[in-house]
């Protein structure tokens, strides 16, 4: 996979925690096909990593939603966690954030309950997706049609249920990210606004 992602710039979006793994295993995969990778997050200093309610590692911020520019970004990853999408998906800008990457037909990739962030920026509907089974009725409410699969993948959106997935994420990621932008991604998005 060296290679694939070279000059290719990802954001991954979290908040305190976020579920570590399916940060860091993600991040490295990207990190060893060639992208730079920024952790985005709502404040500057450390995030709390967990691992699932234990807590884990702390982890820079590269840059915090006020600076980053999205322009500057190619791809947005958004890890799971009990607790990060919840802050993630009660702040306008991380909701913003994350719709530029639809608008602009960028592919997206999110694990377990990250796509919670996605029910609440309003981009879910109409997309084939999966999720933790645990918000499999909050993504079904949204409008998505919701799979059990490992790893689903419609129009440059990446989604995978769990931490065990993640083998199998990293690599539809890697495969979407090096694609680039999608324009069905992005006109799907304007359907959906316009309804």
């Amino acid at each position: 996979m060296a290679g694939k992602l070279d000059g290719k710039k990802v954001a991954i979006l979290v908040a305190d925690g976020f579920e570590q793994v399916e940060m860091t295993k993600p991040r490295e995969a990207l990190n060893e096909a060639g992208a730079e990778t920024k952790i985005v997050s709502l404040k500057s200093g450390k995030i709390q990593g967990m691992h699932h309610v234990d807590k884990g590692d702390k982890f820079d911020v590269d840059l915090t939603l006020d600076k980053a520019r999205r322009v500057d970004f190619d791809a947005l990853l958004i890890p799971g966690g009990l607790m990060n999408p919840d802050a993630l998906r009660s702040n306008e800008d991380a909701l913003e954030f994350a719709r530029h990457f639809f608008d602009e037909g960028k592919p997206v990739a999110a694990v377990c309950h990250g796509p919670q962030v996605l029910i609440s920026a309003g981009l879910v509907r109409g997309r084939t997706m999966t999720s933790s089974p645990a918000i499999k009725a909050d993504m079904r409410n949204a409008g998505a049609n919701w799979v059990n699969e490992e790893v689903v993948v419609d129009n440059g959106l990446v989604t995978s249920r769990k931490p065990d997935d993640i083998p199998a994420f990293n690599k539809k990621m890697i495969e979407e990210f090096s694609e680039g932008r999608h324009k069905a991604m992005a006109t799907a998005r304007l359907v959906i606004l316009e309804t």
